[in-house]
Parts: structure tokens; C-alpha cells; sequence
């Protein structure tokens, strides 16, 4: 049974790699019916992972779990004609192409408010469309570049280094999806549809810049725009006798607690106050660690859980399938899939009266278009793909899929 708060809501899918996905894999989960329009070669993030089938990599099946897809080839007049169906009876329209690759198509978002002046269009761009850049193509790397992660890991490690996740991504499909839902809330108050934007390059500056942006904000600025905790040299997990572990002695409550129960030999009126030891975060990160290094791990956490300062153990992201408070709260759905089970990291969020689900497997490439278009009273589109065998398609296909980043 499909529930979460947006059952009964249609979203077509135009979107490809991680950002939109990701959006429309929460959509779906949250029970919105997700119809994936692909293109005859499939999402290139089909091939990126491992997986248990052709086109069936890791990432992949987890950000289009619970999808429906449909092949059509919008280079053909009836692949056109069975999209244009299908946003006529569609909430949302989202997709990530650049602006001069969907205008091209016939379906810039006059084009669709033409077909459904109600809809909500979500563009997911690279760079924004009012912006010099906005024909630039896009991707995390490059973003994360261009927003300064590099830069900060430089002054942090010594090394220029992007983080170790796709965050420019992540983050903006999270803000694609609540840009989105911020639309259809307006809607269901004045049943206006209406266009949005979400651009990679803006997001993560802007989420950057929540704290970095510190002394740059102001006119005349106070500083540069860093935060200077999170750069200081000695900010990494501490080692300890036997290993290393994470821990945050940060206001005064905490502060005072662990100093009280250590004593250390560098505890003075220097380092009494928040607003002192943020002015020398370094060397208070610095005379910690050797602290740290007197006790075990073990040890050290059952202090910190005593005396309620934020700590952890360091682990790897494998720990997170097996973590206990994880498995308590049910985070992991377990779907049965044609190739086998799969263990899903589930909906973060909980909801009293509404709650969403992992509602099914990804979809095989095209699995879904007879069905669908059967729904829509359509004749089967061209170019015709075996329902759940794509592996010819896969083997044959062309690296230039469908999709901007």
C-alpha cells in the first residue's frame, strides 16, 4: 500500500546522476507516484557501481528505489507526444537538463504550463539561469571547487582535497526538494502552479557560507570569510591509548565538567570562557589531544557519556548497517528486488500520521513504459526496450545520456 504525505501526487522525472534523483527518491518514499522518464541508453548513473545486474549499479538503485520507469526517446515525435500526456496529469515537473537542452525538446516551462498551468516545474541546473555561467555544465566536483571546500581542507590539512561525499549534490537535491514542496504548499493554498530554480552553484554557496561567511558579512568587513573552528589545524578526531575517538568540549557547561574530572595541568583562568577559548581554538584542540591520549577509547567514552559532552567513536561507514541505535529505530528496509533482497537506509524523518516507506526496488530500465502508457491510453513508444532485460541496451549503450548534474 503506497502512504506517506504525498500519496496521490504524480511527479514526472526528468531528472539524472544524484541531484534530482535524490530529491524524487525521497518524494517517492514519502508516497508520491515518481514516473522516471529515461532515455534509450538509461541514467548514467546506472554504470557507475557495482551492482547485481547491468544498469543496476549501487547508487543508482538507491536514489530511484521506489520509481516507476519509462523509456521514451524525446528526439521522436511520439516519445514528445507521450511525455506531453503525461505532464497533463502531473503535480510536478522536474528535470536536469541545462535550460538550452529542454527548450530545444519543446519543454522550457512555458511549454508545459501550457499543457498544465498548474504544475510545479523544478529546474535542476548547474548554475543559474540569470547568472553568465548558466550554460557551464556541472558536477560535485567542480562545485565544491568553485565553493571553497578545497580551499577550507587546505587550511584545515594542508592539503587542497574535496570531503569525501558527494555533498554538492546531496545538498542541493535536498533544496530542490524542499524549493519544491514550498511550491506545491502554495499551490494547495491558491492553486497557482509555478516555475523554480535550484542551481548547485548557489546552494552549496550558500551553505557554505551559514558560517564561513562570519566577519566577510559585514560593511566594513571584520574579517575573512572563514570560521576559524572548523579550519584550526588540531580540529580531527583525538588519539587516545588504543585508537582514536571524536568529542566536541565546547561550551562552558562541558568545558567545566571535564576539566573538573581530569584536572589537567593547563587548566586556568585562560581558557575559563567560551568567548577566551574560541580565540585560541587551535591551541585548546592542541592541549586536548595530548590529554586524550591517557586513556583508552573506552575509557574516555564512558566519561563523556557520564558527563553528557558529545562524543563518538571513529567508524566506517559499513559500522552504519550494524549500528544499534540505527536498527532500533528501524532506519534499514529490506525490499525484495528481481536480483535479490536489498537493505535500503530508510526515511530519516517520522511522521505520526503519515509515516513514508521504502515503497519498492529501482526499476529496471523501461520496465514501466508499457504500463504506463497504457494508463495514459497510448500505443507503446519507440524506441521499444524489453521490460526488465535492458542488458543489450546496456552493453550497446552511448556515454552521452541524458542529464546535466
Amino acid at each position: 500500500m503506497v502512504s506517506g504525505p504525498l500519496a496521490g501526487v504524480r511527479v514526472v522525472d526528468l531528472t539524472a546522476m544524484v541531484m534530482g534523483p535524490y530529491c524524487t527518491q525521497i518524494m517517492a518514499d514519502m508516497g508520491a507516484d515518481v514516473v522516471k522518464v529515461e532515455p534509450p541508453e538509461g541514467d548514467n548513473t546506472r554504470f557507475i557501481s557495482v551492482g547485481p545486474a547491468p544498469g543496476m549499479s549501487g547508487v543508482f538503485v538507491n536514489v530511484n528505489r521506489g520509481k516507476r520507469s519509462v523509456v521514451l526517446d524525446l528526439r521522436t515525435d511520439d516519445g514528445k507526444a507521450a511525455l506531453r500526456a503525461l505532464i497533463a496529469g502531473a503535480d510536478v515537473f522536474i528535470h536536469s537538463m541545462r535550460a538550452k537542452a529542454i527548450a530545444k525538446l519543446g519543454f522550457a516551462y512555458a511549454d508545459v504550463a501550457a499543457l498544465n498551468p498548474n504544475i510545479v516545474y523544478t529546474n535542476c541546473y548547474g548554475y543559474g539561469h540569470r547568472g553568465p555561467d548558466r550554460d557551464l555544465p556541472a558536477y560535485d566536483d567542480t562545485i565544491q571547487a568553485e565553493c571553497g571546500i578545497p580551499a577550507v581542507q587546505e587550511q584545515l590539512t594542508g592539503e587542497a582535497n574535496y570531503v569525501g561525499t558527494i555533498m554538492a549534490d546531496k545538498v542541493a537535491g535536498l533544496t530542490a526538494l524542499y524549493a519544491t514542496m514550498m511550491a506545491l504548499f502554495h499551490r494547495e493554498r491558491t492553486g497557482e502552479g509555478q516555475e523554480v530554480e535550484v542551481a548547485m552553484f548557489e546552494t552549496l554557496a550558500a551553505f557554505m557560507l551559514v558560517e564561513h561567511a562570519n566577519g566577510a558579512m559585514f560593511d566594513p568587513p571584520l574579517g575573512p570569510a572563514v570560521y576559524p573552528r572548523t579550519v584550526a589545524p588540531n580540529r580531527r578526531p583525538y588519539e587516545t591509548k588504543d585508537g582514536y575517538i571524536a568529542v566536541l568540549i565546547y561550551n562552558d557547561k562541558h568545558w567545566n565538567a571535564f576539566v573538573n574530572a581530569v584536572s589537567p595541568v593547563w587548566n586556568d583562568e585562560l581558557y575559563a570562557t567560551l568567548e577566551r577559548r574560541a580565540k585560541q581554538i587551535d591551541t585548546v584542540y592542541g592541549l586536548v589531544a595530548e590529554t586524550l591520549k591517557e586513556r583508552t577509547t573506552d575509557e574516555w567514552l564512558a566519561l563523556f557519556r557520564e558527563l553528557e559532552i558529545p562524543a563518538a567513536p571513529i567508524q566506517s561507514p559499513d559500522a552504519l548497517f550494524d549500528h544499534p541505535h540505527l536498527n532500533a529505530v528501524g532506519m534499514f528496509e529490506t525490499v525484495d528486488s528481481p536480483h535479490g533482497p536489498v537493505r535500503f537506509p530508510g526515511v530519516p524523518t517520522w511522521f505520526s500520521s503519515t509515516p513514508g516507506h521504502v515503497h519498492g526496488p529501482a526499476p529496471e530500465l523501461g520496465a514501466d513504459t508499457a504500463a504506463v502508457l497504457n494508463e495514459l491510453g497510448l500505443p507503446r513508444a519507440e524506441p521499444t526496450v524489453d521490460d526488465g532485460n535492458p542488458a543489450e541496451l546496456v552493453n550497446n549503450r552511448s556515454v552521452g545520456a541524458q542529464g546535466a548534474g
